[in-house]
């Protein structure tokens, strides 16, 4: 498991600990005033990622299923570079332009989380930016040992 046993003798992060901000070029760069991430007092809140291919800042091709998997391996792109990974995932909301991809959004995300059931909610939307069909925005716990994020500390 990811999280410490109960009672174990883990420190708890300080919320006294500055914010850090998170960048990584393995997804999208922000196109306005927010970050991927920030990281705080043990977690890590990921900004609403969008199915569009660091490399190339367009948006994929290929329908629901490959928006859904390019948007949560962006999500994973990011945990990782906050020190965190899909399996410290705590809370995740997912944005679908219509509730008819659920199926198949669902069916890719258990695919890439497996076992880990974070807590979740669906919210059907209006289109999304770039004619996008989902965004994915989430909240994970910081591994400890894997705590090499580097980020600029904001005030």
């Amino acid at each position: 498991s990811p999280w410490p046993a109960s009672g174990s003798a883990a420190a708890s992060p300080d919320p006294r600990d500055p914010m850090r901000s998170i960048s990584t070029p393995d997804a999208p760069k922000p196109l306005g005033h927010y970050s991927q991430a920030v990281v705080h007092a043990g977690m890590v809140y990921v900004s609403g990622m969008l199915p569009i291919d660091p490399a190339t800042m367009k948006l994929v091709e290929g329908g629901i299923v490959a928006q859904a998997e390019r948007t949560l391996k962006n999500v994973e792109a990011v945990l990782e570079a906050a020190g965190s990974d899909l399996d410290r995932l705590v809370s995740v909301t997912i944005y679908i332009t219509d509730m008819a991809y659920w199926p198949q959004v669902n069916e890719v995300y258990a695919r890439l989380l497996g076992d880990h059931r974070p807590a979740r909610a669906v919210i059907p939307v209006l289109p999304i930016r770039h004619g996008a069909f989902i965004e994915i925005q989430a909240i994970a716990g910081v591994d400890p040992d894997k705590s090499r994020a580097s980020g600029e500390h904001l005030a």
